[in-house]
């Protein structure tokens, strides 16, 4: 198994930047990725790491967000910049995927971590 636990939420203003870090432990899985559910809407994908370690992304991410991990302190990050009040969202991250990575389908889940921008 494996436990993930996000931190680096918070409220930014338009154009700022926020870096989300996602603690994990237990066992280790390739596929890790980032989602994220605004309110009264479904769960999306962001940006994932696939089975091989290849980067995929979403329209959502549109080139300001960057997913990265450091195995050494098993944490995966998303770095966030040129924010958006439509990012607004609770952010998850993911491991161990069941099939396409961009898409909620994913073995372990996180607690999330709310990112609110500001106009």
């Amino acid at each position: 198994s494996m436990q993930l636990v996000e931190s680096g939420g918070g409220s930014v203003q338009t154009g700022g930047s926020l870096r989300l870090s996602c603690a994990y432990s237990g066992d280790f899985f390739i596929s890790m990725g980032w989602f994220r559910q605004a309110h009264g809407k479904e769960r999306e994908g962001v940006v994932a790491f696939d089975e091989d370690g290849t980067i995929v992304d979403t329209n959502s991410a549109e080139g300001r967000f960057t997913i990265s991990r450091d195995n050494a302190k098993n944490t995966l990050y998303l770095q966030m910049n040129s924010l958006k009040p439509e990012d607004t969202a609770m952010y998850y991250c993911a491991a161990d995927t069941l099939g396409n990575p961009l898409k909620d389908e994913y073995r372990y889940w996180g607690q999330g971590t709310q990112v609110t921008v500001s106009s």
